[in-house]
């Protein structure tokens, strides 16, 4: 893969350029962004950019954080608290996911969304109004382990760290992770299932496939 320097802004604002030239892939009214990203890459930062750049372009943004869609700890803890299958297969609600957010923004859906549906750190339901997106509003789902799973995806965006970057950028305690993203890079490969890679082993200077 050949990848180009590029600067946050350069980089914020292509991202943002192939966005509003993007036709959804089944004729949606709502094009769906993937930043996929271990926890390391702050995926969320990209996401809060992307969505205030759309945004002075005049595009609406729902953006939809994959840890509001985690599963109750009694359901992500069965097997312990540092379970790398666990974290990899059972965290993230997938279900949920395509009930309050992929379905209701399938061709002739409602437009209708939850944005989140659990509070990890409470453990409690969020308790969230739904909210009705008007046609073309851009839908921005962030966070790890996002391939892989079925989800109707309009353009991939894969945040991705080396080995070495992401053990030395994860915190010591959640290094019992890595695991999972290993397993993630072997049966998914990210890099390759992505329409956009971005690479972020210096976050000071990112560089990406989409020049």
């Amino acid at each position: 893969m050949r990848l180009q320097p590029i600067s946050w802004a350069a980089l914020t604002t292509g991202l943002a350029d192939r966005i509003e030239a993007l036709e959804t892939a089944d004729g949606g009214a709502w094009p769906r962004i993937a930043l996929d990203g271990a926890p390391a890459a702050q995926p969320e930062r990209l996401a809060e950019a992307l969505a205030a750049e759309l945004r002075l372009r005049g595009r609406a943004v729902q953006r939809v954080p994959a840890g509001g869609f985690l599963r109750p700890a009694s359901l992500r803890l069965e097997y312990g608290h540092q379970d790398a299958d666990a974290y990899y297969g059972r965290w993230l609600d997938d279900n949920a996911l395509f009930r309050e957010v992929f379905t209701p923004l399938d061709p002739g859906g409602s437009g209708t969304i939850l944005p989140d549906l659990y509070d990890p750190a409470t453990d409690r339901a969020t308790r969230s109004p739904y909210r009705r997106l008007d046609p073309g509003t851009v839908v921005l789902v962030d966070g790890p382990l996002l391939f892989g799973r079925w989800f109707p995806f309009d353009l991939g965006v894969h945040l991705m760290l080396g080995p070495g970057a992401l053990a030395r950028r994860t915190p010591a305690a959640e290094q019992w992770t890595l695991p999972a993203f290993a397993r993630y890079e072997e049966e998914v490969g990210p890099a390759e299932v992505a329409e956009l890679t971005i690479r972020l082993d210096d976050p000071r200077h990112p560089a990406w496939n989409g020049g």
